[in-house]
């Protein structure tokens, strides 16, 4: 199946076209050189905001004023769902960028279709070696090496230290499910309305939690979860929900997040479950109000963590010196010195051992040990599916867990059993 199909047809398509595509639509002209014809020009679509997408932009600029025989255009995306939409869209039309930062779980529709470069043309093993293992593992589709890992994280449990330590606990946080209850029991107020705990309602907290439990997503095509492994994280969420210490923010995909750091930041919850992205913001953001500590998701019957966030991935469909000037750019964007900037800039993982190891991480992580944590937790990564359609699928399956969450007397078993055989469906759908 094409994209074109994928997208819609009629008018609807036409709409979605014109109106995705002429929003964020590169400079480039005809041909791959600038007004003087030294320079090939590429276009980098950046799903990054605020602080991150400043650091990035400020790496572009750099780039730019040590080559001058290209010129790199970013353009910042909203969130990784609208940067996918809009590659789609930009495919269909031939009007699609050299690099993007394409979203882990994102990569195998784009894959399936053909859209990216096998970037072991490029990048020989020792430099993909270079990269820990508990990222790489989203980066290969069919053997093909689709995407370099840059900007990836971890979720992690971010609290109030002030908060944990006035209810008597060790602000190192929780380590078990039944430890972070008790944490959170501990620290809500409800005379107040302040929760001990809040997260939103989103597939990659609810991955880690089956994870947890011993389980998995997928095996092969099919939902690997449908089982007490599946049934655990709703189960815990209800009970908290049904105490009074834990809150479900509202909104929709990262509306939710944003409310629950909200509340985070305004002392109305203890902890919450967020990406590490967040942490060079959220310090900052709670600077003189109170101080953050961090932990790894804690444990059912074992560790585990998803990793997330965008590998740099390069698009079909460029002349040969565009895709020789995106791999160059690529290589330039993970030297360790880069990398180094943008994880201590940021608070995205470092992606290789060699930037983990330097001098400028090793002060910060002595300074602020927050920022430790995620990588010290990747040595519990597992991956995600590489499925055409995921993301729509686990839309499905999370619409039922919300309804769920919602009626806190409905049976997690039956809940589950609808959000499998919903996405399910969508899976067979799009992987026939």
């Amino acid at each position: 199946m094409n994209f074109k199909r994928k997208i819609a047809t009629g008018l609807a398509i036409t709409l979605l076209v014109s109106s995705l595509v002429g929003c964020s639509s590169s400079n480039k002209s005809g041909d791959s050189a600038d007004a003087s014809g030294s320079a090939t020009t590429i276009d980098f679509w950046a799903p990054l905001g605020g602080t991150n997408g400043e650091t990035a932009q400020k790496m572009v600029d750099q780039f730019n004023s040590e080559h001058e025989d290209i010129k790199v255009n970013m353009l910042k995306q909203k969130d990784y769902y609208e940067n996918a939409t809009k590659l789609q869209a930009a495919l269909t039309s031939k009007d699609q960028p050299d690099v993007t930062l394409l979203e882990i779980t994102q990569t195998g529709t784009f894959a399936s279709e053909n859209a990216l470069v096998d970037m072991s043309n490029y990048f020989d093993k020792t430099y993909q070696e270079r990269f820990f293992p508990g990222l790489l593992t989203n980066s290969y589709y069919e053997n093909k090496f689709v995407g370099v890992p840059f900007n990836r994280s971890t979720p992690i449990l971010y609290i109030n230290k002030d908060m944990a330590t006035k209810a008597g606990l060790d602000p190192a946080g929780p380590k078990t499910w039944d430890e972070l209850k008790e944490y959170a029991t501990k620290m809500t107020n409800k005379s107040e309305e302040i929760y001990g705990f809040e997260t939103p309602i989103d597939i990659w907290f609810y991955e880690a939690m089956v994870m947890q439990s011993g389980g998995e997503i997928t095996n092969g095509k099919k939902v690997a979860f449908n089982n007490e492994s599946g049934q655990a994280p709703v189960k815990f969420w209800q009970e908290m929900m049904k105490e009074g210490v834990m809150k479900m923010p509202p909104g929709e995909d990262y509306n939710a997040w944003d409310v629950a750091k909200q509340d985070f930041v305004n002392g109305k919850v203890g902890m919450i479950f967020t990406s590490t992205a967040d942490l060079a913001g959220l310090i900052q953001q709670t600077e003189g109000k109170f101080e953050i500590s961090t932990a790894f998701l804690p444990e059912n019957q074992k560790y585990a963590t998803p990793t997330g966030g965008a590998n740099l991935a390069m698009l079909e469909g460029g002349t040969d010196e565009e895709k020789e000037a995106s791999a160059e750019f690529i290589k330039w964007m993970t030297e360790t010195d880069r990398i180094v900037e943008f994880s201590s800039s940021t608070g995205y993982l470092p992606t290789t051992e060699d930037a983990t190891n330097s001098e400028k991480l090793q002060i910060l992580y002595k300074e602020k040990p927050q920022y430790k944590v995620a990588t010290d937790q990747l040595q519990y990564a597992v991956a995600l599916p590489m499925l055409s359609g995921y993301k729509e699928a686990t839309d499905k399956l999370m619409d039922e867990i919300k309804k769920g969450l919602t009626d806190l007397n409905s049976n997690p078993k039956d809940i589950v059993e609808k959000g499998t055989s919903a996405m399910q469906a969508v899976i067979d759908k799009t992987n026939k």
